[in-house]
């Protein structure tokens, strides 16, 4: 295994000219064609490597859907030269290098190197924006391009493996699955021992989900409308794996001791997100979508916003469990703490463009609340090629499986 010392996050034009040029180099097995086009006007590129006939089925790998997950761009071109080397085991891979370009562009942060140069350029679409998400949100006929670029990918290639690469900001890494994989949890955990990246044993997307090993987690059957809706489970027999990354690692959310008061943590970190939401929201009343980008990034901060009434009554509920591990409080912690960040920085930008003269004010909150984060978690940057080589590992673990599986 060779790591560079440091990658940087890949812009989708420079995943489009990697995409040709390894089209160019191989013209007998790998293709390049544009399968849609964005909100924007931008072109989503699919990168296909053929597999043979009679093969064990194709494989879709999403990169891009979360415009500040960018790991996965770098990582969906590494499978890609992984495939051509190797053959591909038969199969037909197809690699939809950003499902949102757009997103993609609006968030800044090539080689973010502190949480604070990572919030600075932050941008994060809301969710009936987000080309995953949106079924679950918006109806047939109001879904974005990006969505219909893939579902049209998903009836046509009808995958019997699907893999969504995202990256959480600070943690660890963890997979969600729409179907149990056996076999996955070995590789899967091998490879974050190896690489220093803890494994995310708590992880708050997939609370209530059964996880037959240390951070794989599989969708139950009334797995929620919302999950159920989005393109993960789109009409299709396959499997999904979604594959979580981090760009700064914890052990935090690798801590399987029990937490000794769940609840009342809870309460403090429901009294804690609502107060700093309350901060941001004052912030937030009376500003004009004016400047570039504008518009969007308020759309953005306000969806953020909105969701947080429902985090904190959720933490407060009645329905609380009693036992809960530190890990899982941590992933709480963490999850809280990104929401109500997201829509400060995000908020910054337009202030700073309009040199509104809450800017300065907001910017000190900013910074100080990435410090808070960084502090509270210990975070220490994992490298893009680090990150890379554990998706990278993951997803080839995944297909592995699949395939013993059904032999």
């Amino acid at each position: 295994m060779t790591l560079l010392p440091d990658m940087r996050y890949p812009t989708p034009h420079e995943l489009a000219l990697a995409g040709r040029a390894l089209a160019d180099e191989h013209p007998g097995r790998v293709r390049m064609r544009q399968a849609g086009v964005s909100r924007g006007g931008r072109p989503l590129w699919l990168l296909s490597v053929d597999g043979q006939r009679g093969g064990p089925g194709e494989v879709l790998v999403v990169a891009g859907a979360h415009a500040n997950e960018p790991v996965g761009g770098a990582t969906a071109l590494d499978l890609a030269r992984r495939v051509v080397g190797a053959g591909g085991g038969g199969a037909g891979w197809h690699f939809l290098l950003c499902a949102d370009p757009d997103g993609a562009d609006l968030h800044r942060t090539p080689r973010p190197y502190t949480l604070l140069d990572y919030h600075r350029g932050f941008y994060r679409p809301p969710g009936p924006e987000q080309p995953e998400w949106a079924p679950s949100l918006l109806p047939p006929d109001r879904l974005p391009p990006e969505t219909r670029t893939l579902t049209a990918l998903l009836d046509e290639l009808r995958p019997a493996l699907q893999v969504s690469l995202h990256g959480t900001d600070l943690g660890g890494s963890w997979v969600q699955l729409t179907r149990d994989v056996p076999g996955l949890a070995e590789p899967f955990g091998k490879s974050a021992a190896e690489l220093r990246i803890p494994v995310e044993t708590g992880a708050s997307d997939a609370a209530g989900w059964g996880s037959p090993g240390p951070g794989i987690f599989v969708m139950p059957r009334d797995g929620g409308e919302d999950t159920r809706r989005s393109t993960w489970c789109h009409r299709h027999r396959g499997t999904t794996a979604i594959v979580e990354v981090p760009m700064w690692a914890s052990d935090v959310v690798d801590d399987p001791a029990p937490h000794p008061d769940p609840r009342g943590a809870l309460r403090v970190l429901a009294e804690r997100l609502t107060g700093e939401a309350a901060r941001v929201a004052g912030l937030r009343e009376g500003i004009p979508g004016d400047g570039p980008g504008a518009a969007a990034l308020l759309r953005a901060v306000d969806w953020t916003l909105g969701l947080i009434p429902d985090v904190a009554a959720a933490w407060t509920g009645p329905g609380v469990a009693a036992e809960a591990t530190t890990a899982s409080l941590g992933s709480l912690d963490a999850f809280g703490r990104r929401l109500t960040l997201r829509a400060a920085a995000m908020l910054l930008r337009v202030l700073r463009c309009q040199a509104h003269p809450a800017a300065p004010g907001l910017d000190r909150l900013v910074t100080g609340w990435c410090e808070e984060f960084s502090a509270r978690f210990q975070a220490r940057w994992v490298p893009v090629a680090t990150q890379v080589e554990h998706q990278s590992r993951t997803v080839l673990a995944a297909y592995r499986c699949l395939q013993t599986g059904q032999a």
